[in-house]
């Protein structure tokens, strides 16, 4: 850490009980401790900050752990995961801000985050300060494309103030997002896909790209349940909650993008994979290629096609019972019993 950065740190936790107050205002001071949910401003007790304490070492003035996630570090630290700054440049610029001090030069190239934008770790971060979904924008969001319920496990989180920046020349923007892990086969998140949302939550966010992803992408994917056998696989997120709305326990993966779908690693054990096409010539390609690597790995394919052009419009156009009587059509018998008849008998 620069002189400069470690003077900027010194003088926020100084002033730490300020600097809670401003950047986490839901939580609350107790004792020598600042408590809140976590650096996303969340209402709970899991995150605490030192308010006071010597400029450095053990028990220093400004140093804060959440207990629920193992994360930890100065109060420079905690700005820059509540704001979404992944340059420490862009994090003294509001740290100065926040003191008033007067504008500094740029930050030299060293001095970084060691977490660069876009990067996988910068991934982790996001979905790790994003929380639970129940009750957000973000499930009202999926509630206007008729996606009701999702599972405790499934990797969506809500961020109110996500980062959106439509060029590296413009200023940054703040929009509520639904925020997506993109893991591995081995369950490690390698990246995070955003859908930034109007602030009434009933669509997309008003903005050029409300969808982006971020992090290492290539052969990954937003998996629901975990694959042995049997899976499904497709491009969109919703496309893939809508199938899930019908087939509950059908482990399945949304790649992001036909190109993405195209590359899709497949677990080892797997022995039937369905396809969810998207009904455009993109689609149809993405489809073929996935199809043909699998067959070469001794994979049996399957295609699941919509009546429209995706599964969600289906699943809006049709409703549940009449997108579940045409999965019955596509399914093999025995899947049929394995997932379909069980999520009849689930929800029926």
């Amino acid at each position: 850490m620069s002189s400069h950065t470690a003077d900027l740190a010194r003088r926020l936790a100084r002033n730490a009980e300020a600097v809670c107050r401003h950047y986490l205002s839901n939580g609350h001071r107790e004792g020598r401790y600042w408590l809140v949910g976590d650096v996303a401003n969340t209402r709970g007790r899991s995150l605490f900050v030192r308010l006071s304490g010597p400029d450095h070492g053990k028990g220093a003035a400004g140093k804060w752990t959440d207990a629920a996630t193992g994360e930890h570090g100065d109060l420079l630290d905690l700005i820059a995961l509540n704001r979404g700054l992944d340059r420490l440049r862009d994090t003294l610029d509001e740290a100065r801000t926040f003191l008033a001090l007067p504008p500094d030069q740029i930050a030299p190239r060293q001095d970084r985050l060691p977490a660069p934008r876009g990067s996988p770790e910068s991934a982790r971060r996001l979905y790790a300060m994003s929380r639970p979904i129940a009750g957000t924008l973000a499930q009202t969001y999926l509630h206007s494309r008729g996606i009701v319920t999702v599972a405790d496990g499934d990797p969506l989180r809500f961020h109110p103030r996500c980062y959106y920046r439509p060029d590296d020349d413009s200023p940054t923007e703040t929009w509520p997002a639904l925020v997506a892990a993109v893991t591995d086969l081995g369950g490690r998140i390698t990246g995070a896909h955003r859908t930034w949302l109007d602030p009434s939550g009933r669509d997309k966010a008003p903005i050029d790209s409300p969808r982006r992803a971020m992090g290492h992408l290539l052969g990954h994917g937003v998996r629901f349940g975990v694959a042995c056998d049997v899976m499904a696989a497709g491009e969109g997120i919703e496309t893939m909650l809508s199938l899930r709305s019908v087939l509950p326990t059908l482990p399945m993966v949304a790649a992001l993008s036909a190109n993405h779908l195209a590359a899709l690693l497949l677990p080892t054990t797997l022995r039937r994979l369905y396809v969810a096409r998207d009904a455009d010539p993109a689609g149809d390609a993405a489809m073929a290629s996935l199809c043909n690597r699998a067959e070469a790995a001794g994979v049996e394919v399957g295609s699941l096609s919509p009546c429209f052009d995706d599964f969600n419009e289906d699943l809006r156009r049709l409703g549940v019972e009449r997108l579940r009587a045409s999965l019955h059509r596509q399914l093999a018998p025995q899947d049929v019993v394995r997932f379909l008849a069980l999520a009849t008998a689930a929800t029926g």
